[in-house]
């Protein structure tokens, strides 16, 4: 539901005055995966993934 930009810009209208910050979702991942123990590869592999974005941005430059 939310990997859509309007699926996130209703998020934030649900979110209220509270902003969406990327904390917010590691957050929330970090609960996810402790209550859904079988999606902690998936999630690992989500983060090693932007990690090595990070890397090629920065071999970029």
């Amino acid at each position: 539901m939310y990997f859509t930009d309007r699926g996130i810009e209703e998020l934030e209208s649900r979110r209220g005055d509270e902003s969406v910050t990327l904390a917010w979702v590691s957050e929330q991942l970090r609960t996810f995966v402790d209550l859904n123990p079988e999606f902690e590869t998936p999630v690992e592999r989500l983060a090693s993934w932007l990690a090595r974005l990070d890397d090629d941005e920065l071999d970029d430059e």
